[in-house]
């Protein structure tokens, strides 16, 4: 493929500055069970590819589901007419230096390809699932899950890139709902669709996910008769499933460059950060150690290069509390002058890559999870996100969790429901007083994260371990 693309790129005949050709081809499958009952089997099949050309300091895109020459001729013609008429209102005139020279490979680690089960197996796998959920008749409602895709990406420039990518990835999902009365519980496996992965059917280890799924069942009993989550302010303790979704909220993306400049203030809103507060602004406690990191194997996002071509590595984007880089592809770092991270990243080929996050990562500390509880004489233990809100700026938030533990004397003690807390980023991340080591560091991935226009829904991959925060509003939503 990368020889059938360098030939077309040398064929074309327009007058860009640069041209640019990304391929994907894309295989995906769906299986869905509830209540034991297989509602869903689907596969779907996609490829196409982009056409990427520079035009007096101007970028033009244009889409084509074939990969022939005279589709790749059309497709690059309507990009540079595309661009030649926006060059007149460029707000940055962009170069070759946007899009560097680079050559390599990337491929996600697996162990068991997803053609060793056949839809038979995975069904009765799921069926077995939804099964060990319902611990008792007042379960009223079980699903599960499992998400296989397999995507190649090629990518070749006119001065001479060439990259190919194979990436390898697993979603599974299983959860239960419990009702007595006007009571209605939900439990799922670390929340929503939390476990995405790059890797193959070995991720879903059998003998953990039957005591899993089992307890999964039963946390949504325990919920039915749980005390509702006090009103107060507290010591709060976040499990790593629920800092996966304050991280990727209150941080991804209120740091995303082109949000930043204004590019998704219509649509998704914009960011209470400014570009003059990268180098300066005190984002968090001195503990707070954020890496955009798409270089972890198995993490959701990881890549060894954007879909621009530039190289993916490991950059802090907060150290010590302090910001230190946006996420921004070259072009939004050129716009804004200021530093960022290999994250040009599309959704499919008919879409342009826009600024995203990838992996982005809160770093361990040294604090056991013991120690950590051990030292709160009253406090609120959360897991496992259930809603979300949070302002067009990234600034005042309020995140729901299904579960939690009050923390009294240095002990979980009683299981509460309906847990909830509030905040505005700097000051709850400015709370932070606690971070857990690399024993309860854990990593979580999503399918689902939703910008620009038309919309795109990435994967991201978020890990942590668990975090202290103090004096936190927590209320109940009973």
């Amino acid at each position: 493929m990368l020889s059938k693309l360098t030939h077309a790129i040398a064929t074309l005949n327009i007058p860009a500055d640069w041209i640019g050709i990304r391929a994907v081809k894309e295989n995906s499958s769906t299986r869905y069970v509830r209540d034991g009952l297989p509602q869903s089997n689907g596969k779907t099949s996609t490829m196409g590819a982009m056409l990427e050309v520079l035009v007096n300091g101007c970028l033009g895109y244009a889409a084509t589901n074939s990969l022939e020459l005279p589709s790749l001729q059309a497709a690059a013609q309507t990009a540079y007419k595309q661009a030649l008429a926006a060059s007149k209102w460029w707000i940055y005139p962009f170069s070759e230096s946007q899009r560097p020279k680079v050559v390599g490979e990337y491929h996600s680690p697996f162990v068991e390809a997803f053609e060793t089960l056949n839809p038979g197996e995975i069904n009765h796998l799921l069926v077995r699932v939804c099964e060990s959920l319902k611990v008792n008749d007042k379960i009223v409602q079980t699903t599960a899950s499992a998400s296989t895709t397999e995507r190649e990406t090629w990518f070749v420039s006119s001065n001479g890139s060439e990259v190919y990518q194979k990436i390898l990835s697993l979603g599974t999902h299983y959860g239960a709902i419990a009702q007595d009365g006007k009571i209605v519980q939900q439990r799922n496996n670390n929340g929503w669709q939390a476990h995405c992965y790059q890797g193959g059917w070995e991720l879903l280890n059998q003998d953990q996910l039957w005591q899993r799924s089992q307890q999964i069942g039963e946390q949504a009993l325990e919920l039915l008769t749980a005390d509702e989550c006090p009103d107060t302010r507290t010591d709060l303790v976040l499990a790593p499933d629920q800092m996966m979704l304050q991280i990727h909220e209150s941080v991804g993306h209120p740091l995303e460059i082109d949000r930043i400049l204004g590019d998704e203030r219509n649509y998704a809103g914009g960011s209470f950060v400014k570009t003059s507060d990268f180098g300066h602004l005190e984002y968090g406690s001195p503990l707070m150690n954020i890496t955009f990191d798409p270089t972890v194997p198995g993490e959701f996002a990881s890549y060894g290069f954007d879909d621009t071509g530039a190289v993916a590595t490991r950059e802090y984007v907060i150290k010590g509390g302090v910001l230190q880089r946006g996420l921004g592809s070259l072009e939004s770092q050129a716009r804004a002058g200021i530093s960022g991270v290999a994250c040009a990243r599309a959704c499919s080929w008919n879409r342009p890559p826009i600024d995203r996050m990838a992996n982005l990562n809160l770093e361990p500390g040294n604090a056991t999870l013991e120690e950590m509880i051990g030292g709160i004489e009253r406090g609120v233990y959360m897991e496992s996100n259930r809603s979300w809100s949070i302002d067009d700026q990234r600034y005042k938030f309020q995140f729901g969790c299904e579960y939690a533990k009050l923390i009294e004397n240095g002990k979980l003690t009683k299981t509460l429901r309906n847990p909830n807390y509030r905040a505005t980023t700097p000051q709850f991340w400015h709370s932070l007083t606690q971070i857990g080591n690399a024993d309860n560091w854990q990593m979580y991935g999503t399918a689902m994260c939703g910008k620009g226009e038309p919309n795109q829904a990435i994967w991201v991959g978020h890990a942590s371990p668990v975090c202290v925060f103090s004096n936190v509003e927590v209320f109940g939503g009973g």
